[in-house]
């Protein structure tokens, strides 16, 4: 129930902490750190106005991202603290619930029939399909280096490894930081400030939602980024750490990760849309070189 809990909590906390650092690295004041709670307030606090073309499966959407992104978090192990659901095989699952919101949410664009959001959702789907193979090759890696496929279970077997070991882990930290820039819609990959239909992605698809359903949208949003932040942090903290991650370090890198995309977004420009799939695929070519690398490493190879 912590770890879980910790997961909400961040969710509440990185987008106000993506905020402040880019008003600070901008010389602003900025908004107040919980700011954005009070818009999904005012958000949930509306009805919804539905277009007479979309159907049950538009409107069945937001809550279909919510469950999926609440219910991956509950495979989310923090520091000593065990996941709420854990069992072996639970990191696949993971994968696959983001991937259902990922689909509910392109399903829902393609219902409203605007060619705005179709143009959208074509673009989610080619990204989405492009970093998958990034993040199942960092479950992969994960999973060579303990034998375990279950959060819960790498994050008690890494423990303080080889030097090589800790290099390969820092490698996989900054994998999935730019996982989940790809996955939250953030710099350089797509701009959630943005209001050109022509240039958006994940944006573009929630044109039609309003009220509650973005109030929704927006809350699994955050809790799905939270999640991919914490298991970054969890896998280079229980790295560094003797005998497993510590809370207090593994609260620390989850701030540093929304230090990070607050960095990026403040310093980078968003790629032109033709660079995305390149960027993209690069990830996932790391993610692969990582995989590679540990499997040579395990080989134990004696070459003289």
């Amino acid at each position: 129930m912590i770890s879980f809990l910790f997961v909400l909590t961040a969710a509440v906390f990185l987008t106000g902490i993506i905020n402040r650092t880019r008003a600070l690295l901008s010389g602003r004041k900025g908004v107040r750190l919980f700011q954005h709670l009070y818009n999904v307030r005012l958000l949930l606090s509306k009805g919804a106005v539905y277009s007479p073309v979309t159907g049950a499966l538009f409107r069945a959407v937001p809550a279909v991202c919510l469950a999926a992104s609440v219910t991956a978090a509950l495979l989310v192990p923090m520091g000593p603290y065990p996941a709420l659901l854990h069992f072996e095989g639970d990191m696949v699952a993971f994968a696959y619930l983001l991937a259902l919101s990922r689909a509910a949410l392109i399903l829902g664009a393609l219902d409203t029939g605007s060619s705005f959001e179709g143009m959208g959702a074509s673009r989610e789907a080619l990204y989405g399909a492009l970093i998958e193979p990034g993040l199942f090759f960092f479950f992969g890696t994960l999973a060579l280096m303990t034998g375990h496929t279950s959060f819960t279970s790498v994050f008690g077997a890494l423990g303080a490894g080889t030097p090589e070991m800790v290099v390969v882990t820092v490698l996989l930290a900054y994998i999935l930081v730019k996982v989940v820039l790809v996955e939250g819609g953030r710099i350089p990959v797509d701009d959630p400030r943005t209001h050109l239909e022509l240039t958006m992605v994940h944006e573009v698809m929630e044109l039609d939602y309003g009220g509650v359903d973005l109030g929704l949208l927006t809350v699994g949003s955050w809790i799905k980024t939270a999640s991919l932040a914490t298991v970054a942090a969890g896998t280079i903290a229980s790295v560094f750490g003797q005998g497993g991650a510590s809370a207090l370090t593994v609260c620390a890198l989850v701030a540093a990760v929304g230090v990070i995309v607050g960095t990026v977004e403040s310093f980078r420009a968003r790629n032109r849309l033709n660079r995305n799939a390149t960027y993209i695929v690069t990830v996932s070519a790391l993610a692969l070189f990582a995989f590679l690398l540990v499997y040579v490493l395990s080989l134990n190879l004696n070459i003289e």
